[in-house]
């Protein structure tokens, strides 16, 4: 058995999300395994930007009220208890409501090729596609 120390918390960077969002790594698994565990909490109104995952990823809402909205989709609001699966490769974004703080865990799984990223970042998501239009 390993006990861990806590590791600190960052602040997600501006270049992947709108508002102030902080990420507390929990699990980085070692070889053969590649489990990728966050708690990420963000302010009311945060957001990723869009992104997809090689593997795909889960998340656990713990807190708040959350959105969530994947490519050509309709928004969905997400409330503690609720699991959300994205398919490897599923473009979406989430985030927190505007008024309210979300809380979630993220988990997601890297690939055993260092050359395919565990994660594609692309455009920041717009007040429009925030909104739903």
């Amino acid at each position: 058995m390993e006990i861990t120390p806590k590791r600190p918390t960052t602040k997600g960077p501006a270049e992947t999300f709108t508002g102030d969002v902080w990420i507390d790594p929990i699990v980085k698994g070692v070889a053969p395994s590649h489990v990728r565990v966050n708690i990420v909490r963000f302010s009311p109104g945060a957001r990723s930007a869009w992104h997809s995952h090689a593997l795909g990823q889960t998340l656990y809402v713990t807190d708040g009220v959350g959105l969530v909205r994947s490519r050509g989709e309709a928004i969905v609001e997400l409330f503690p208890g609720h699991v959300v699966h994205a398919e490897g490769g599923e473009e979406h974004w989430h985030g927190a409501a505007p008024d309210t703080f979300m809380v979630h865990l993220s988990i997601t799984e890297a690939t055993d090729d260092a050359a395919v990223p565990e994660t594609t970042w692309g455009a920041h998501v717009t007040e429009d596609e925030y909104q739903g239009r």
